[in-house]
């Protein structure tokens, strides 16, 4: 659901079981995206998707973004909170991208412990969705189904399977989706 929908949705009122939220774009309580999303919780599920939790930075997930995502989901009680098999924040530089990690046992022990906080802080399990790959670090040792894989043993997080982003690394990297 972004902006530009919430008075289609305000007004017209499809019957729809739920929808889907960029968790950033309504961290901020007062503004009137916010209190429409609060209009919009009254009649449907709401699903946070995040971009910015930075779940592979080898720093810490930041402590101002989790605690702003806390507030959110207090404030709409979620069905599911998700963010992304990825990395894009280092040395307190945000980059504006998803970028990917290295699918080896360091990298697997930093995501880990990521979602591990994040569930702590949170008090909720949360959604890893797979990335759109388009570049293979040579030094990766697992692939990343079994690195997903682990991820979910360790943490007993859920897996969001994004099926387009499945295809966009099959093709890129050639195997078979």
């Amino acid at each position: 659901l972004r902006t530009p929908h919430l008075d289609f949705f305000q007004q017209q009122r499809p019957e729809l079981s739920w929808l889907e939220i960029h968790s950033e774009n309504y961290f901020q309580p007062n503004a009137a995206e916010r209190k429409y999303l609060h209009t919009l919780r009254e009649q449907y599920q709401i699903s946070c998707h995040g971009i910015g939790l930075s779940l592979g930075s080898v720093e810490r997930v930041s402590q101002v973004h989790l605690a702003q995502l806390k507030a959110l989901i207090d404030a709409i009680d979620p069905m599911f909170v998700s963010d992304h098999l990825s990395w894009s924040e280092n040395g307190g530089h945000y980059f504006n991208d998803l970028l990917p990690l290295p699918y080896t046992e360091e990298a697997l022990n930093v995501f880990t412990r990521n979602v591990l906080e994040v569930q702590d802080y949170l008090q909720r399990e949360i959604l890893i969705e797979n990335p759109s790959s388009y570049v293979k670090f040579q030094h990766s040792t697992i692939s990343e189904w079994e690195f997903l894989v682990e991820v979910q043993q360790r943490t007993s997080c859920r897996l969001l399977l994004d099926l387009n982003n499945v295809h966009v690394s099959a093709f890129n990297h050639g195997f078979d989706c």
